[in-house]
């Protein structure tokens, strides 16, 4: 038995015992117990994970009692990746539910199901064929609703949202399930290895490409359907929603690079064409609707949107290019979505857990009545402020090398030695580097708005003002994340050639270490070297900074009333920004596209025409998709039904006329 068979049976065994364990152990004591179990599940396939990324091989049959090939796991270099990426986010959630986990979250089922939450996500990306992906796949999903339903007795927003993030879960089953149907029968095998053979330039390809990509992106969260995100998001335990986002999304990822990278490798370039406008309005979309948000939960939601959005940008970037030769950019285009992968897991988890720690001392998670935390929680406020600059993509953090990686490849790889490629990439390129530094500006704003308005300046609530730090591991496992992302930032040349290595041995020839952990991309010409930078930037900051403090000493600072104030201070927290003033102006610049609706409520001193007394306004932004899509089909389907009741009059007569009919109906094709 090798490392990686013993591996992946000992994260089903310790599934199994925490189970349980959670149903054995008394109340006091459950959520230390199932939360340790839980971090001994993803610590062991965290381990395998990297096993099966460093060149690992191993096997592991599960027969079944029926007539079907039995459960095959078996991780290759890509999904061992993403089984460290679930692992390592699995473990930050364990131990920040230790301490968080209350109520209905910390019931026996919740717990449970947590467990088997974290080894479905961490087992998807080990299946070796259809039949034990789907069963992994419907793990995950069947668990993760569990967990989101888990505090429905407590708000009817949960059973709303449980209702939305089921519907759309099982569509992804019943679209993957087509989709491998149709490559098993063509391939004439369930197995992953038997599918590589089916040619990527068949009709049927084509047909399956587009099914499989539709079922990840409902999971990844790609517009448009991407709505149960902001549904389930905000409602799930935030220990679950950090697990929801970080990980259980990546699957969608992953799905959709095991279709392109694996099973239909060379594609048509319209596959390409199709992954980019996915993701460019996905990004776009996800953004827009975040940098609006005002509910701290549903901001992170959307914000996923968008960084998967810039995945399929980069991964779409990747086909297209290889389609016509640019193996050089495509590689590092690939990379660079990879590298986005392991960073949105990096800065996405503190961010959720964070906002479970504000959430837990405030009862709050609406910006516009919180304030001040920075003072009262310095210890979150302290990840939080480090995620936000990786999420924000700001330099010497993961999401900045990412980034910077995905431009490399797209700029370069328009030309080829010195010639464009093709009319269809010169016109692609361009504009999915605009789409990014669109991104990329509006993800600024955004995470200045969620940082400073819930950390800086005066408390706008009672709950804000009297805030207090969480507990002990509800600090450690956001700074654990913090750390992970300036390590990623920091030193991204051994991540970038371990995901080049991920993705087969000529992407490994495109990248490579240089400096003190840098980056370096040497068939395009490109290099990064963070940490030679930091010293740069901090031989010229120390002469300015002891100018700066020598300076001060000698003119010391005074304190003015301020004349505009009337000749006194204005203490006020209301007449600071919130968070729905912060993105008025760009709302009014995105007024077409977001549609706000906006009510205005003037209340007048009795009597009197002309005095004013409380002027009260309501903005909403809707999810223009939901509105626009899924609403007037909901809507259509809900009047069928009610036609639909007419058929059922209770008359005896007419059920045997519809026995009758079906009989005529199954004769007829039986003999056909």
């Amino acid at each position: 038995m090798t490392a990686v068979t013993a591996g992946l049976a000992a994260q089903l065994v310790l599934a199994l015992l925490s189970s349980v364990l959670t149903f054995s152990v008394p109340a006091r004591a459950r959520s230390r117990v199932s939360g340790i179990s839980c971090a001994l599940i993803s610590t062991a396939g965290a381990a395998t994970g990297a096993l099966a990324l460093a060149g690992g091989r191993g096997s592991l049959t599960i027969p079944l009692a029926l007539p079907v090939d039995p459960l095959t796991l078996s991780p290759d270099r890509l999904g061992g990746l993403f089984m460290l990426v679930a692992s390592a986010v699995g473990i930050l959630v364990s131990v920040y539910g230790i301490s968080y986990a209350h109520g209905p979250s910390a019931s026996r089922t919740s717990w449970a199901a947590l467990a088997f939450f974290l080894v479905g996500m961490q087992l998807v990306p080990a299946a070796a064929d259809a039949m034990s992906f789907l069963l992994m796949w419907e793990v995950m999903a069947l668990a993760s609703t569990a967990l989101l339903l888990a505090d429905h007795a407590h708000g009817r927003q949960v059973s709303s949202a449980t209702v939305w993030y089921s519907a759309m879960s099982q569509l992804s089953f019943l679209l993957l399930l087509g989709g491998f149907t149709v490559l098993s029968a063509a391939a004439e095998s369930t197995s992953f290895s038997a599918m590589r053979a089916v040619s990527s330039q068949s009709p049927t390809a084509s047909i399956v490409f587009v099914i499989l990509i539709l079922g990840f992106g409902s999971k990844a969260g790609l517009v448009p359907l991407h709505v149960w995100l902001p549904r389930a998001h905000p409602e799930a335990p935030s220990h679950i929603s950090a697990a929801m986002s970080a990980a259980m999304v990546k699957m969608g990822v992953y799905g959709a690079l095991l279709v392109c990278i694996r099973l239909l490798p060379d594609g048509p370039a319209w596959w390409g064409v199709l992954l980019l406008i996915l993701g460019g309005i996905s990004a776009m979309y996800g953004i827009l609707q975040a940098a609006v948000a005002s509910d701290v939960k549903k901001l992170l939601a959307y914000s996923t949107t968008e960084n998967v959005g810039l995945i399929f940008l980069g991964l779409g970037a990747s086909m297209l290019l290889r389609s016509y030769d640019a193996t050089a950019a495509a590689d590092v285009a690939i990379i660079a979505a990879l590298f986005l992968v392991v960073s949105h897991a990096a800065f996405k988890a503190p961010l959720f857990l964070g906002a479970g720690s504000i959430l837990h001392a405030t009862g709050e998670r609406n910006l516009d009545r919180l304030g001040g935390l920075g003072r009262r929680m310095p210890w979150t406020g302290a990840a939080f402020g480090i995620a936000s600059l990786g999420a924000a993509a700001l330099p010497i953090t993961s999401g900045f090398v990412a980034e910077w990686m995905l431009l490399q490849g797209l700029i370069h790889g328009a030309r080829v030695d010195g010639e464009l490629v093709s009319l269809p990439v010169s016109i692609a390129m361009p504009l999915a580097v605009a789409v990014i530094a669109l991104t990329a500006g509006l993800a600024l704003l955004t995470f200045v708005k969620a940082y400073g308005i819930a950390f800086l300046a005066r408390p706008r609530s009672p709950a804000a003002a009297s805030a207090h730090e969480v507990p002990a591991l509800m600090r450690i496992a956001p700074l654990i994340g913090a750390v992970a992302i300036l390590a990623l930032g920091l030193l991204p040349g051994p991540v970038a050639v371990a995901l080049a290595s991920a993705i087969g041995p000529e992407a490994v020839m495109n990248v490579r270490t240089i400096g003190l952990a840098g980056v370096g991309l040497p068939s395009i010409g490109a290099l990064l070297d963070p940490v030679g930078l930091l010293i740069a930037a901090a031989l010229v900051a120390i002469p300015v900074l002891t100018i700066i403090v020598v300076t001060s000493k000698r003119h010391p600072q005074r304190v003015a009333k301020l004349v505009w104030g009337g000749g006194g201070e204005r203490n006020n927290p209301r007449m600071q920004y919130t968070a729905t003033s912060y993105a008025e102006p760009l709302l009014r610049v995105f007024d077409d596209v977001l549609q706000p609706s906006r009510d205005v409520q003037v209340t007048h001193v009795d009597e009197s025409r002309y005095l004013v007394q409380r002027i009260k306004v309501e903005q909403r932004v809707s999810d223009r998709v939901e509105t626009g899509l899924y609403r007037p089909v909901l809507s259509f389907a809900d009047r069928i039904g009610v036609l639909a009741r007419r058929l059922q009059n209770g008359s005896i007569h007419r059920y045997l006329g519809y026995s009758f009919a079906a009989l005529l109906v199954v004769l007829v094709a039986v003999s056909l």
